[in-house]
């Protein structure tokens, strides 16, 4: 007989036991399962820092365990397939398992392989990456033998986590080759795929600024398609005139394209994109009404960071309950996300908007300023909120 569960949860990471924490905490709660396969959790927003020399990886691992909510049941697999006709799920071991209500919390997958020769070349000592926890020590390790020539900063023509990442390596390496003292013979160059530095204007004018202050060459437009390690080239795509562009590196920095999960993007929750077709303000499914996405995963046309999941969790889960309570899932998610903007050791520009790319600040002063307790906010603040708070359900 299959198991059946009133809640089944989707992914253990940051959106799903955010969510089951707070199902948990409510007076009556429903029955909650978590499908997760990792026996570690990661705090990813950290790893700018870890890959920069601040704080070794360890401190943002902690035990999946320690992490799932009281009276919750934790299914350590996967998901092969679903069946949302069915209220089922189908685990990579075989096992179905169904559901009143299903939330889809997967996050995101990152493609290594999309960019050709990526995987052979990280940890050569020039090609390295802070998108993972494996590779990200090894940032750290280019930045500091770094002799000077050229360093390659790249953003791809994707969806990713956290949109600012690839500049916020890029500002803290630049400022550790003046520290090191082999600026004035080393070009940085962020070569992204997009139009411009910041897709708010509100923070454009300010973060232009520090790249022209610092003589960081942009290269926009660009797409990374493959790297030659031996060689040290890079080859990318010009994404309007199409032309192949070859770039010369003694250091590159990879972000690399990412996607929604093959099981979602192969499953009848999916987008045209792939993405679980959510409405962008309830988060529940357009077309399966006990289902819900949030995070990275989802179709939220919103940027995914683990600040959105902060603000989209609590309505997820108020949309959720009224449904279970046979009432209108009235909560609206307003498309709130943050990035804090690393800027270099020690500063940092809070950036905090809403759909749109409207501004929505949290503190009264110019956040496009770059301040320390900004960065102290990002490097030891939120952190702590995140352990004790947010997985906890209590913000």
């Amino acid at each position: 007989m299959n198991k059946k569960y009133e809640v089944l949860i989707v992914g253990g990471g940051t959106a799903g036991l955010s969510v089951a924490a707070r199902l948990r905490n409510e007076p009556n709660p429903p029955e909650v399962a978590i499908i997760e396969p990792s026996e570690q959790h990661y705090y990813q927003p950290l790893w700018t820092l870890v890959g920069a020399g601040v704080f070794p990886k360890e401190v943002t691992q902690r035990d999946e365990a320690a992490y799932i909510p009281d009276g919750a049941t934790w299914i350590r697999d996967k998901v092969a397939s679903f069946d949302p006709g069915q209220n089922r799920v189908t685990l990579a071991g075989g096992e179905v398992v169904e559901y009143e209500y299903l939330v889809v919390a997967a996050g995101i997958q990152i493609n290594w392989g999309a960019v050709e020769g990526l995987e052979a070349a990280l940890g050569d000592g020039s090609v390295c990456s802070n998108y993972s926890y494996e590779t990200v020590e090894g940032t750290w390790r280019a930045i500091q033998n770094f002799k000077g020539g050229r360093a390659v900063f790249t953003y791809p023509a994707t969806p990713i986590k956290c949109a600012g990442a690839p500049q916020k390596i890029m500002y803290l390496a630049e400022h550790a080759f003046r520290r090191q003292g082999v600026r004035d013979k080393s070009t940085v160059v962020y070569a992204a795929a997009g139009a411009s530095i910041f897709g708010v204007a509100r923070y454009r004018a300010p973060l232009e600024k520090i790249i022209e202050d610092r003589k960081i060459e942009t290269a926009f437009r660009h797409n990374l398609l493959a790297i030659d390690a031996e060689a040290k080239r890079a080859v990318f795509e010009h994404l309007d005139t199409k032309e192949e562009v070859v770039m010369s590196y003694d250091m590159i920095h990879v972000t690399p394209p990412q996607s929604s999960p093959a099981f979602i993007a192969s499953s009848e929750l999916a987008n045209d994109g792939g993405w679980v077709d959510v409405d962008k303000y309830t988060l529940r499914h357009l077309r399966f009404p006990n289902v819900f996405s949030l995070g990275d995963c989802s179709s939220l046309p919103c940027s995914k960071t683990g600040a959105a999941i902060r603000k989209q969790a609590p309505v997820l889960v108020q949309n959720l309950l009224a449904v279970r309570a046979h009432k209108a899932a009235t909560g609206a998610y307003d498309g709130y996300a943050s990035c804090p903007l690393i800027t270099g050791y020690g500063t940092c520009i809070l950036a905090e908007f809403v759909y749109d790319g409207v501004p929505d600040e949290t503190f009264d002063f110019d956040q496009t300023k770059e301040r320390y307790s900004m960065y102290a906010l990002k490097a030891y603040g939120l952190p702590k909120m995140y352990w004790h708070g947010m997985l906890r359900g209590r913000m």
